[in-house]
């Protein structure tokens, strides 16, 4: 039974060989993309978390292609303190535009603050000091300087007319020798009185001097500098904005304490009223960039729509990629150039965002790419 359908089940096979064959011959080559493949390269998949895979195709006209990202007009600002401390008060909002300059966050302060007063007020006084060493004495203590330098001359003189009859009275008996003795010390002492005040009338006539003069300005300068000192210890507590821009994120909170060198900033701002995409453009294409060309950029978070933009600045040397896509067929070994492209006025992207980015290609060959346009 066995051999007898032996035969048969050759005949078959064959028959079944020949119509797969003629089959593919009716298909025509295996290259070209059927029917059911060309739909399912048209599909749209939705993907885990209910997003769209979109697929972008290339503008029509001459373009050259690359890969960007977004980032600020100016490159983004990350700020720290000088000094490590504990957090006060955080001023700064996310997303808020702050001017150049403005008070972001307060470090701890009550011991620098203190500091600060107490240098201030020796300041002040050292420069009241040098005022009145400079004015010297007041109108009314020289005038009882004077005073008092005539009330003193006036007594040598009594004490001297005393001791000159005393002593023509000696002679006679008249006078014991303990009375003149003691009228020639009193008539001493009030000739050195009258000389000491004669002397402290002078100085009040004369001013101040001018080491005295000096002195006080030395100490006021001294005062001054420790002020200074105190004021720059807490200004260094207090972190402002460098830039005018946007505050893009706050890294920490009211209550922690910060350390310079960390990791993290205390918050990360850029002026983001005009924003730059920094596209890579293969080398094989460098030569058809220029400056102020023509272009735009697309996101896929934002499908078919197109933000527009000029290149304003192109790289000086080539380089590595500086943004790699999950592509596959992807070349990470080629070179590409930096192009800069700024977008216009007004358009809001996310800062880090990859995009796909194309600028209108120059017609001339050899040309210097990087030479700027005449105004």
């Amino acid at each position: 039974m066995t051999k007898k359908l032996l035969p048969i089940a050759i005949i078959a096979l064959s028959l079944a060989m020949i119509v797969s064959i003629a089959h593919s011959a009716m298909r025509g080559p295996s290259t070209a993309p059927r029917a059911e493949e060309l739909r399912a390269a048209r599909r749209i998949e939705r993907v885990p978390g209910g997003s769209i895979d979109t697929r972008i195709d290339r503008p029509r006209g001459s373009w050259i292609g690359g890969n960007g990202v977004v980032e600020p007009r100016e490159p983004e600002t990350r700020l720290s303190a000088a000094v490590p401390g504990r957090i006060v008060a955080i001023h700064a909002r996310e997303g808020a535009f702050v001017e150049a300059g403005a008070l972001l966050v307060e470090l701890e302060h009550d011991a620098e603050q203190a500091a600060l007063a107490a240098a201030d007020a020796d300041a002040r006084g050292a420069d009241a000091e040098l005022a009145r060493t400079r004015r010297g004495l007041r109108r009314e203590d020289v005038d009882a300087t004077l005073a008092e330098s005539e009330s003193a001359r006036a007594r040598a003189d009594l004490s001297a007319g005393v001791l000159s009859r005393l002593e023509r009275l000696a002679p006679e008996g008249a006078v014991t020798p303990d009375e003149l003795d003691r009228a020639r010390r009193q008539a001493d002492a009030d000739r050195f009185t009258a000389a000491t005040s004669r002397a402290r009338r002078d100085a009040a006539l004369a001013g101040s001097r001018v080491e005295d003069v000096r002195a006080a300005a030395a100490r006021l300068s001294s005062a001054e500098a420790r002020r200074d000192q105190a004021r720059a210890a807490l200004e260094r507590l207090f972190v402002r904005a460098p830039i005018a821009g946007e505050i893009l994120e706050v890294k920490y909170r009211v209550g922690e304490h910060f350390a310079p060198g960390g990791a993290e900033p205390l918050l990360v701002m850029g002026d983001m009223r005009r924003l730059h995409v920094r596209m890579d453009v293969d080398e094989l294409d460098v030569a058809h960039v220029v400056l102020g060309a023509h272009a735009f950029v697309v996101a896929e978070a934002y499908g078919a729509r197109r933000f527009g933009g000029r290149v304003v600045e192109v790289g000086r040397r080539m380089g590595r990629r500086n943004l790699r896509t999950d592509d596959p067929v992807e070349r990470i070994d080629t070179k590409v150039l930096e192009v800069v492209i700024e977008l216009d006025a007004g358009t809001r992207l996310v800062p880090g965002l990859r995009t796909l980015c194309y600028v209108s290609a120059s017609d001339t060959r050899g040309t210097d790419s990087r030479r700027r346009p005449t105004p």
